[in-house]
């Protein structure tokens, strides 16, 4: 019965997202109450939510400070050069965007964190895609699934995950897996080019400044670079974006102004030596990342803005995304919570490794490679490779399958995941981008799923799995 209940409370959740009919805040906790209360454990709804809370809130304290640093970062124009070769390279060509925006979000994936690199690239894209007229979702679900294949880096999560869950070398599972791996970034960047193909289609190749000649009055004002309401409007992005008619008030959107006043020039290498040591600490684990980053909110906002009003119109600045993805993440805790707490996640692992036909224990790993596409999107990584990955090892183990290449498989389901209403950084995507959490999940599970299979028939075809 929990089986069923569980199957039917995820479905029920996603139907209702992607339908418009509850707005996600509302749908990750009134839908897990009310199956609570089907399950007969009402009265343990407040401790279930309690603990689910108690477990996110480091989460949500590290993506709050991680949005006040990184968006002093944009503030401060530290990314300017990146976006700049970016979009110097776009132009305004929707194909060349669209590719643009996938080896941005692959490159400051580097860092291991989600929430940074969907900051930054939705901040150096957004501006183009909004003048241009293209879709969001594109943009969007490009940046999740580049995102997704480089969050397999050993200081991203996964791997480090699996390593430890099966105590194995985090570099004898991810150094193997780089072929198959590359495979998926380049199936992303080979998608890429074909929805920019699309959009340029559906819009023709235009220059910047013919885009601009009628400008929109009904444009809103987008909350990227400079935050809302601060310094001068401006269209386009930095270097590409230069020389380009301003908005007059309250219409247009902010962009990365060059010219804005938040702009830091004699501090850029403070900024960018004090970025390099932030994100050496977060991979080295000197501290916990949400201190880390709370440190380093505090430091940046400081020495760049070591006046009060200044530094109150920099928070907010920056207020609504915090308040967005808090609240997402806060939300998101009823859902693991009741999920966890009833026993539900587990009863839905069970019954999926039980049913694992017999004759397929030679190809454990095959098997886990493509459990891991829908169990890490419907649960955390936390979930899956610390209560899942050890019971699909064990069965591998017993039909002569190593336990490297069922960790290796494991990692699999990444592209996806990065996607899963579970995962806090895809609210800070969405949020920033100005997409409904339901059109980026009709639009990105199908090619996120795909992309996972590429990996997966990858790894098969080397021999890693």
């Amino acid at each position: 019965m929990l089986t069923i209940l569980g199957f039917a409370m995820i479905a029920t959740f996603l139907v209702l997202i992607m339908l418009k009919k509850m707005s996600p805040i509302a749908a990750l906790v009134l839908i897990p109450a009310l199956f609570c209360v089907f399950v007969g454990k009402g009265a343990k709804l407040g401790d279930y939510v309690i603990d689910g809370v108690t477990s996110l809130a480091p989460t949500a304290a590290m993506l709050m400070f991680a949005i006040v640093y990184f968006g002093v970062m944009i503030d401060v124009g530290l990314f300017d050069p990146v976006v700049r070769g970016i979009l110097k390279f776009c132009k305004a060509d929707p194909l060349r965007i669209v590719v643009g925006t996938a080896v941005l979000a692959a490159i400051v994936s580097l860092d291991g964190d989600g929430s940074t690199t969907f900051m930054i690239t939705v901040s150096a894209m957004y501006p183009l895609y909004k003048r241009l007229k293209m879709s969001l979702v594109v943009m969007t679900g490009v940046a999740a699934m580049a995102n997704g294949v480089m969050n397999t880096l050993p200081w991203g999560g996964p791997t480090a995950r699996a390593a430890t869950a099966l105590k194995l070398d985090a570099s004898d599972i991810f150094v193997p897996m780089i072929p198959a791996l590359a495979v998926g970034l380049l199936f992303v960047f080979a998608l890429a080019y074909v929805l920019g193909r699309r959009e340029r289609k559906r819009l023709g190749v235009l220059t910047l400044d013919e885009v601009l000649v009628e400008e929109p009055a009904e444009q809103e004002t987008v909350l990227v670079g400079a935050g809302a309401g601060k310094g001068p409007q401006s269209g386009g992005g930095s270097g590409a974006g230069a020389g380009l008619p301003d908005a007059p008030e309250d219409e247009g959107f902010q962009g990365l102004d060059p010219a804005r006043p938040t702009l830091r020039p004699k501090l850029y290498w403070f900024n960018a030596l004090l970025t390099v040591v932030l994100l050496t600490a977060m991979i080295m684990e000197w501290l916990p990342i949400p201190v880390l980053f709370l440190l380093g909110a505090a430091l940046a906002l400081t020495v760049n803005f070591p006046h009060m009003p200044d530094q109150k119109a920099r928070i907010a600045a920056h207020a609504e995304n915090v308040l967005n993805v808090s609240g997402m993440v806060f939300a998101a805790a009823v859902f693991t919570g009741v999920l966890q707490g009833t026993g539900m996640v587990d009863h839905m692992a069970t019954w999926l490794v039980d049913n694992i036909p017999d004759g397929m224990g030679p190809h454990m790993a095959f098997v886990t490679g493509v459990l891991s596409i829908p169990l890490t999107y419907f649960m955390s990584n936390d979930g899956f490779y610390f209560g899942i990955l050890p019971v699909l090892a064990e069965a591998g183990q017993a039909h002569g399958v190593s336990s490297l290449e069922i960790a290796r498989a494991s990692l699999i389901g990444q592209p996806l995941h990065m996607s899963s209403p579970l995962v806090p950084a895809v609210y800070v995507l969405v949020g920033m981008a100005k997409v409904e959490f339901g059109d980026h999940t009709r639009f990105v599970v199908k090619w996120a799923a795909l992309t996972s299979l590429v990996v997966l028939g990858a790894g098969i075809l080397f021999g890693i799995i």
